[in-house]
Order: C-alpha cells, then sequence, then structure tokens
C-alpha cells in the first residue's frame, strides 16, 4: 500500500482511502529562550501538523485521519531520518516548542528542509553553529599538583566550554584514561572562583578514592564525606566545604533536603546508575539543583538509546523531550533507524566527549589479554555433565521455556558456572576436593610470586575466593582480600600497594571492579567469564590506567567444554546495536532467547 498510492493508485480500505504524504512544510520563529516551529506534512493541500502526526506514530497505526474521511500514510522515509529529532520538541497546540539547548536539533532539522523559514534569530544562531571552531584545550588551574596530558587539557577545556554555555554533560573516557582528575582540576577552578560547595555522587566503594585524589592533587579544598549513620542531615552544614561527596544510597535517603540546595557543580559518577528513568535513584538525581550538572561514565557503551535519555534528561531537562515521546519513536519500526540514530548522536556530540585508550594508545604500555582452556579431571567432568543433563531435562524438554521459568533458569546457568570453577561452590562439604581451576590457577599465582611481581585475582563468587584464600594459606603466601563485606577497604588496598611481600590482590568483581588505581599489578587473573565483557575490561582497567608503566596481562582461565565456553560465544555474538549512539560496542547480551539457551545447555 505505501509503494502503490504514491504511484498513483487509489487505494480503499475499512478506514478510507489513503493519501500519500506530500511535501514537508516548516517554519520556525524565536522568542527568548525558545524557539517555536510551526508546519507538518501537506496531503492534498491540506497540513497536517507535527504534533499530530506524532500522535499517529506513537499509536503504531501507521497513518493519519483526514478531515474529507480519507487517510494519509505517514512520511517513513522522513520520519526514518527525522523521527527522533521531531520527537524531542515539546508539543504546545498545533506546534513544536524547542529549548535553547536543543539548538543544534533544530538546525539539523532545518537543513533538511531547504525551503523552510526562518526568523533573524533564528538565522543567527545557525551561523554560529557553521561558524565553531571547536573547544580549545586548557591548563589545569595555579596550584592544582598534575600535570595534564593533551587529552586532559583538552576535556579540561571542554568542561569549562559547558559551563559558559549553561550545558551539563558526560564525560565519557575509557576506564583508566583520568575522568576524576579532569573533574578535579575543574572543581579547582570553580573553588578558586569563589563559588559554593559542588556534590558528587558516587557508589559507595569510589568515596575513598575520590578523597584520596582531592587530597593529592586539590589539597586546598575542602572535602566532607557525606554518608554513613553519623552524618548530619542538615544541607546547611555544606557551606564550611568546597566538595560533598555522597553515595547514590545517601542520595536517596537525604533527597527531601538535598533538593533544597543549590550546588555549584553536581557530579553524577558511574553515572550508569541513572539509566532507568523510573528509579528511586534517577528520580532523585534529578530533584537536585545545581548550576552545572555533569556525569562520569568509563561504560558509555552500555546504553541503549532509553537510557540515554535518562541520562539526558538529568544533565540537560527537556533536551530529548518527554520520556513518552521518545520512547515511543524508538518503539516504531519506521521511524527508529541507523539514520535517525547517526543525527540524534551528531546533535549529543556538543555533549558526550568519549576518548578511548586506542585514542590515547602512546601514553599508556602494551596490554596483552589471553584465555587459557582448563580440563576438567575426570570426576569434575562427571559430575558437571550430569548436572548439565538435569537442566537440560527440566528446562528445555516441552518446547518454548515460559517468562515463569525464569528464575529456574537463571539457577541453572549458576550451578554450571559454579560447577566449572570448583566442587566446593555447590557444597560447601567439598571445598577439600580438587579442582582444575584452582590448581591451574596456583601454577601461574606461585610464578608471578616466584617473579617478583603483582597480580590482581578478580572472581564474582566471594565463595571461590574463599578457597583460594585457603590454599595460599595452606602455602604461606601472603595476599590481600577485597568483597562487600570487607570494612576498611582502604586497608587492604594500601597493603596490597605498600607491602613488598603481599604479591597478592583477591577481589570480588563486584567490590572491586570500579574506583580502584592498582597501578602497582601488572598482572591480572579472570577466573570466571561472564556475559558483560565491558565488566571484565574494568576489572583489568584497575591496573591499565594512566600511571602505569609496565606491560599488563590478563589472563583469563576458562573451563574448557562447559557453559563458561558458551559465555564467551555469546560474548561474541550478542551484541546490542542501540549503543551505536556512542560509536561502541556492546556491553551487555540483552535478554537469552530459547536458541541461547540450547547453545549454552549443549
Amino acid at each position: 500500500m505505501a509503494e502503490l498510492v504514491p504511484r498513483g493508485w487509489r487505494v480503499e480500505g475499512e478506514s478510507g482511502r489513503y493519501a500519500s504524504a506530500g511535501k514537508i512544510r516548516m517554519s520556525v520563529r524565536s522568542d527568548v529562550d525558545w524557539f517555536e516551529m510551526d508546519g507538518g506534512v501537506e496531503y492534498g493541500g491540506k497540513v497536517v501538523p507535527f504534533p499530530q502526526l506524532l500522535r499517529a506514530l506513537r499509536s503504531g497505526e501507521g497513518f493519519v485521519r483526514l478531515g474529507n474521511g480519507a487517510v494519509g500514510l505517514l512520511p517513513e522515509d522522513w520520519l526514518r531520518r527525522h523521527g527522533l529529532l521531531l520527537a524531542a520538541g515539546e508539543k504546545v497546540g498545533n506546534k513544536l516548542k524547542f529549548r535553547q539547548n536543543q539548538a543544534l536539533m533544530l538546525d539539523m532539522l532545518l537543513a533538511a528542509e531547504p525551503q523552510a523559514t526562518v526568523d533573524a534569530g533564528v538565522e543567527t544562531l545557525r551561523r554560529k553553529w557553521r561558524t565553531f571552531g571547536g573547544v580549545a584545550p586548557i591548563d589545569p588551574p595555579q596550584g592544582f599538583r598534575g600535570e595534564l596530558r593533551p587529552y586532559q587539557r583538552e576535556g579540561l577545556g571542554w568542561l569549562g566550554f559547558l559551563r559558559e554555555h549553561g550545558l551539563g554533560g558526560v564525560l565519557a573516557d575509557d576506564m583508566g584514561l583520568g575522568k576524576t582528575v579532569q573533574a578535579l582540576a575543574h572543581l579547582e577552578f570553580r573553588r578558586q572562583a569563589g563559588a559554593g560547595p559542588s556534590l558528587v555522587v558516587m557508589p559507595r566503594s569510589l568515596l575513598h578514592n575520590w578523597k584520596v585524589e582531592a587530597e593529592r592533587f586539590a589539597p586546598k579544598m575542602r572535602v566532607l564525606e557525606h554518608w554513613g549513620p553519623d552524618r548530619t542531615r542538615d544541607a546547611a552544614s555544606f557551606r564550611d566545604f568546597d566538595l560533598v561527596l555522597t553515595t547514590y544510597g545517601t542520595l536517596r535517603a537525604d533527597v527531601t533536603f538535598l533538593k533544597d540546595r543549590e550546588f555549584d557543580c553536581l557530579i553524577l559518577d558511574e553515572s550508569q546508575s541513572i539509566k532507568n528513568a523510573g528509579t528511586a535513584t534517577a528520580k532523585a538525581a534529578r530533584l537536585l539543583a545545581g548550576k552545572q550538572r555533569l556525569a562520569l561514565s568509563g561504560t558509555p557503551d552500555r546504553k541503549h538509546l532509553g537510557e540515554l535519555w535518562s541520562l539526558m534528561e538529568f544533565l540537560n531537562p527537556g533536551l530529548l523531550g518527554s520520556g513518552a515521546q521518545f520512547r515511543s519513536v524508538l518503539e516504531d519500526r519506521d521511524s527508529d533507524s541507523p539514520e535517525g540514530r547517526a543525527m540524534i548522536a551528531r546533535a549529543l556530540k556538543p555533549f558526550i566527549l568519549r576518548r578511548t585508550k586506542d585514542q590515547v594508545a602512546s601514553e599508556l604500555p602494551a596490554r596483552t589479554e589471553q584465555t587459557v582452556l582448563v580440563e576438567l579431571g575426570r570426576a569434575e567432568r562427571t559430575r558437571y555433565d550430569e548436572l548439565k543433563a538435569h537442566y537440560r531435562k527440566a528446562l528445555l524438554s516441552g518446547g518454548k521455556a515460559s517468562s515463569s521459568g525464569t528464575f529456574n533458569v537463571l539457577e541453572a546457568l549458576l550451578r554450571l558456572r559454579q560447577a566449572a570453577c570448583h566442587p566446593g561452590l555447590l557444597d560447601p562439604a567439598r571445598r577439600s576436593q580438587p579442582s582444575s581451576k584452582l590448581e591451574a590457577l596456583l601454577v601461574y599465582l606461585r610464578e608471578v610470586v616466584e617473579e617478583g611481581r603483582k597480580a590482581l585475582v578478580f572472581s564474582q563468587f566471594t565463595s571461590f575466593l574463599s578457597i583460594v584464600k585457603t590454599a595460599l594459606d595452606a602455602e604461606k603466601i601472603p595476599y590481600s582480600y577485597l568483597d562487600g563485606k570487607t570494612r576498611d577497604r582502604a586497608a587492604a588496598v594500601d597493603k596490597f600497594r605498600s607491602d613488598p611481600e603481599c604479591k597478592l590482590f583477591l577481589i570480588s568483581l563486584k567490590a572491586g571492579g570500579l574506583g580502584l588505581n592498582l597501578i602497582e599489578a601488572e598482572v591480572v587473573f579472570l577466573l570466571d567469564p561472564w556475559w558483560n565483557p565491558a565488566i571484565e575490561a574494568q576489572a583489568i582497567d584497575r591496573t591499565h590506567r594512566i600511571g602505569q608503566t609496565r606491560p599488563v596481562f590478563a589472563m583469563r582461565l576458562v573451563t574448557k567444554d562447559t557453559v563458561e565456553e558458551k559465555v564467551l560465544e555469546l560474548q561474541r555474538s550478542k551484541r546490542d546495536l542501540a549503543d551505536a549512539i556512542l560509536g561502541g560496542k556492546s556491553g551487555g547480551l540483552g535478554d537469552l532467547t530459547r536458541e541461547d539457551l540450547e547453545r549454552l545447555l549443549t
């Protein structure tokens, strides 16, 4: 039908006669802090306004009803390219309203329609965009203790550019490229300008690192850690400080008074914590008041466009329009396209700064990664195959797995992964039994210790790390240890860093995958693979980061012919295309399909 109508065919259906879309009509006028767009799509001399087109798009019908009883087909090609940009506008009657921070989106819409009319204010703004020469790098402020690398000076200049123009942005450099130090240099500029306190919100595991880094690079900055049961629940107490550090959990608990205090800078570290717009954390963050809003994230490729909306709504409220309207365009197969996403990427470019390690490779030593396949012993193989057969029969017999079986599916995958590591993870009574993976690990750890090098050992299973601890104790090999229950993280880190006899640091992936600077290590062991390769990369980045002067070697221990090998296959094959907005690769697998389960359990 969509092909016949433009060719002159008369097509009728239950809804009436179908008409194809004609010319796009568009005019824009400017006001003090917003722009108003009038226009729409022409159908036989009648112009259907853009808000009506968006409503039709959201309904999923694929057409708009015309006044003469006919129905107009939506302009699929045009919406495929411009639907996401158009959906960012706020509906006001039959017109769309765009904010000042949406000027680049508006310019891109106008560029696609040469016949559009604009007033003098809009034309002046468009000329400004066309002549923009980029952001100049700047040196850190006087008294800042630390030399910034060229790309970090560019980042500092970008943060200042955003500040000058009243914009928020996300610094999305790869893990280990010094996002914290760039943010601290920016905050030191603000301190020296006499600004009020700034607030940084982060996971609890990062508090110590931020405090130490602030003392190191900006020693005159007065820093307050606002968290824990003894904290003062009054924002007035912040007036004697330049920087307030708090956690996402504390933000949720204290938002009732934090929202009433305007901060100079608001910074969210590990900003994926607000990726879901409907969570209490994301809602609390949006309630905060600040003269500038910034976010730090080392894993932007974990976001799809819906999550990007949540982040941008914190940074620049209204930039991508309402969440409901933005999602409606994403969900429409005719308007969501690579072309549309590419245009959104261009429109958001001023608000996102991302540099990868490849781009600054000359400043980092070599990094080598290797996957070592471990053969199960005979008894381990028998137990594993019996367990796999049991779950295959329970989960995959009888056709399609139901959503109600999700918990059982996850339990099956968990148990098989544990069986691939050590029998003691399934049955504590078997902790003393041999394990092929443990034996292989101990061979490598002994070699590391004998050579006088330092190594990090990561696992998602604290029960496995506990077994490794027992084995090291038996051989009288010193180590440091960190998991979610460790009370004194700083002491664990300091022991590994400063004790020459302590060559090994056992770390749970959840507790230590973020916020640690451990350049003393040059070897990393990953004991169990997981769906998300970005999480493993973060673990390696604890030591492969700015300041490291030696080559880094990372080794994955993967048990052969088990679910662990299948996990590696899925890491390579399952990619989330939505994150093309940031030019990265997928960080997650998405939902497991029946075919995925069959691959994992065969």
